[in-house]
């Protein structure tokens, strides 16, 4: 007997070089865009919060009941998961006082233990494998908690570390080359990998948007936000219409032929 693999499209892109080049640029987005209206439109981190929190289950209810890969719904589900999560560390550190370094250790506990219960419930965490709603609620959540980290694990490194926004930057682009490398050169899990770069781009674009937006006397560029965001989505779309897009693949219905 012979065993047939069927290949089926999934609902989420294919990880590829275009992949992360958007990824990089909405974590960047959403930490302008949700400085944009935290902080330039005074609505405050509990606004906020609500604001881009509400955005963000409307559009994952919409990626879960589409039938296909679709890049701009996908992609504007990932703008709204890294928006929210800059309102939402924002608010837990700041707000409720809890710090960058206590925000950033209860959200990467949050991060394992959303990976570690899809892991139990399905035997994997493969994004390839992101087809059924139960695996998409999984994905979303994971992704929401791991972009809210980036944003708590940003902030602490370029401001308690005194390393700065440049720095911080120039630190999570290396770490990122690290992956690469490894990625190229070893037999690593490529599912931890993934996750690692996917959790690592966030705190790139986070220190990158703060170094963009935040004044001068702090180590940034001061420049406005509203304009920096309206670029930087301008950049996401045009790369989402020039690279290309096509749904990732996973493992289908598996078969049995004589």
């Amino acid at each position: 007997m012979t065993e047939v693999i069927e290949r089926a499209a999934s609902k989420v892109p294919a990880v590829t070089l275009g992949f992360w080049i958007i990824k990089i640029l909405a974590t960047t987005l959403g930490e302008t865009g949700g400085d944009t209206v935290t902080m330039t439109l005074d609505w405050g981190y509990l606004a906020g919060t609500a604001l881009f929190l509400s955005l963000l289950v409307v559009l994952v209810i919409l990626q879960i009941a589409a039938k296909k890969f679709h890049p701009a719904l996908y992609w504007a589900t990932i703008i709204a998961s890294t928006t929210a999560g800059t309102t939402m560390a924002d608010f837990a550190d700041r707000s409720l006082g809890i710090g960058y370094a206590g925000g950033s250790l209860l959200l990467l506990t949050s991060v394992i233990a959303t990976l570690g219960i899809w892991y139990w419930s399905l035997g994997s965490i493969s994004v390839a494998s992101v087809s059924t709603p139960k695996v998409e609620a999984f994905y979303w959540i994971a992704i929401t908690f791991s972009q809210t980290l980036g944003t708590a694990l940003g902030d602490w490194t370029a401001d308690d570390t005194g390393l700065g926004y440049d720095g911080g930057a120039l630190l999570f682009g290396a770490g990122l080359a690290v992956l690469v490398v490894l990625y190229f050169t070893t037999n690593i899990s490529r599912v931890f990998l993934f996750w690692a770069a996917f959790i690592l781009t966030r705190p790139l674009g986070a220190t990158v948007g703060d170094f963009l937006d935040k004044p001068v006397s702090d180590g940034g560029l001061a420049l406005s936000r509203p304009l920096a965001s309206a670029v930087i989505a301008a950049l996401i779309v045009a790369c989402i219409v020039a690279l290309p897009q096509r749904a990732g693949q996973h493992p289908g219905r598996l078969e049995t032929a004589p």
